[in-house]
C-alpha cells in the first residue's frame, strides 16, 4: 500500500476503535460502554480531516483483548498502535512493533481516576521500561499537574521516551504557573517527555476555551520538536462530544505558525512513531 510522501503526511496522534461488537465484544470489567466506533468510521474521519495517517491507543473498555487493535493495525499499513501491557509476558513485546505497534500506554493520575479496569499503573512503567526499551517501543503516559512534580524525576531517567497524554490533564483554573504545568513544561523544554497537544478535556468546564490558548502556546515555546496532536476521536464520555474538525481548527489557530502547525502534524509524529 503506498502512502503520500513524508513531507506532505499528517498525523493524528490518539483515537480509539470500537466494535462492531459481534466481533470484537468488550470487556466484562469495564468502566465505560461507548458506541461503536469501527476501523471505517476512524478511516473516513481521518480523510475529512485531510489526515493519512493515526495512531490508535488500546482502549481500557476492552481490557487484554488487543485482537482489535491488532487486527486494525494488520490492515491498515498507515495506522500506528499503542498497547496497554501489566507485565512483559502479557504480550510478545519483541514482535510488537513488527506489527505496528510503537508504545504501551499507563496511568499515573490523581484523585479517582487513579486506578482503573484495564489500565497500566506507574509501578508497571517502572518495571516494564528496560523490557520496551528492549522492543524498540516508547511509553505514553496519563497523568495529571498533581502528580507530575513527584514523578518528574524518575520520569528524567527511563530509558525510553515518555509521551504525555492529553497535555498532562492541565487545570486552566491554577493558571499557567502552577507546579504542575512548570513541570510539565520543564521536563518539555529538557527533552525529557513528548506532549499530546490535544486540550479540548481540560476545558469542557469552562465557558470560553481561549483560556487553554496561552498553555498551548507555552508549550510550543518550550519545546516545538516533541509535540504532536490527537484527535481524541471518538471523544468518549463526554455528553456532547465536540466537531473533530472544530477540534483541529482550534489546535491550528493556537499554533498560528503554518511552519510549526506542520511540523506537529507531520515531523515530529513522524519521527516518534514511523
Amino acid at each position: 500500500m503506498s502512502h503520500t510522501p513524508a513531507a506532505l503526511e499528517r498525523w493524528d496522534c490518539h483515537a480509539h476503535v470500537f466494535g462492531p461488537y459481534d466481533r470484537y465484544p468488550l470487556a466484562a470489567e469495564r468502566s465505560y460502554t461507548p458506541p461503536p466506533a469501527t476501523q471505517t468510521d476512524y478511516l473516513a474521519m481521518l480523510a475529512r480531516l485531510g489526515m493519512t495517517r493515526g495512531v490508535l491507543v488500546h482502549p481500557s473498555a476492552y481490557g487484554s483483548d488487543h485482537s482489535l487493535l491488532l487486527d486494525t493495525l494488520q490492515a491498515c499499513p498507515q495506522l500506528r498502535g499503542v498497547v496497554v501491557v501489566q507485565s512483559a509476558d502479557q504480550l510478545p513485546l519483541k514482535a510488537l512493533r513488527a506489527q505496528g505497534v510503537r508504545a504501551a500506554r499507563f496511568s499515573c493520575r490523581s484523585g479517582a481516576g487513579k486506578n482503573f479496569a484495564g489500565s497500566a499503573s506507574w509501578d508497571d512503567l517502572l518495571q516494564l521500561a528496560p523490557a520496551l526499551a528492549d522492543a524498540g517501543l516508547h511509553a505514553e503516559l496519563w497523568t495529571d499537574g498533581q502528580m507530575l512534580p513527584e514523578i518528574a524525576p524518575r520520569l528524567k531517567s527511563l530509558p525510553i521516551p515518555v509521551v504525555i497524554d492529553h497535555m498532562g490533564s492541565i487545570d486552566v483554573t491554577q493558571g499557567p504557573t502552577s507546579a504542575g504545568f512548570n513541570a510539565l513544561c520543564d521536563l518539555l523544554a529538557g527533552g525529557h517527555v513528548w506532549v499530546k497537544l490535544c486540550a479540548y478535556r481540560n476545558l469542557l468546564n469552562q465557558p470560553d476555551w481561549s483560556v487553554g490558548r496561552m498553555f498551548h502556546e507555552r508549550l510550543v515555546q518550550a519545546n516545538p520538536a516533541q509535540l504532536v496532536w490527537g484527535s481524541d476521536w471518538p471523544h468518549l464520555n463526554i455528553a456532547t462530544p465536540p466537531a473533530t474538525d472544530a477540534l483541529l481548527q482550534l489546535f491550528t489557530d493556537w499554533t498560528a505558525s503554518p511552519d510549526l502547525t506542520e511540523q506537529i502534524l507531520g515531523s515530529n509524529p513522524a519521527r516518534l512513531y514511523e
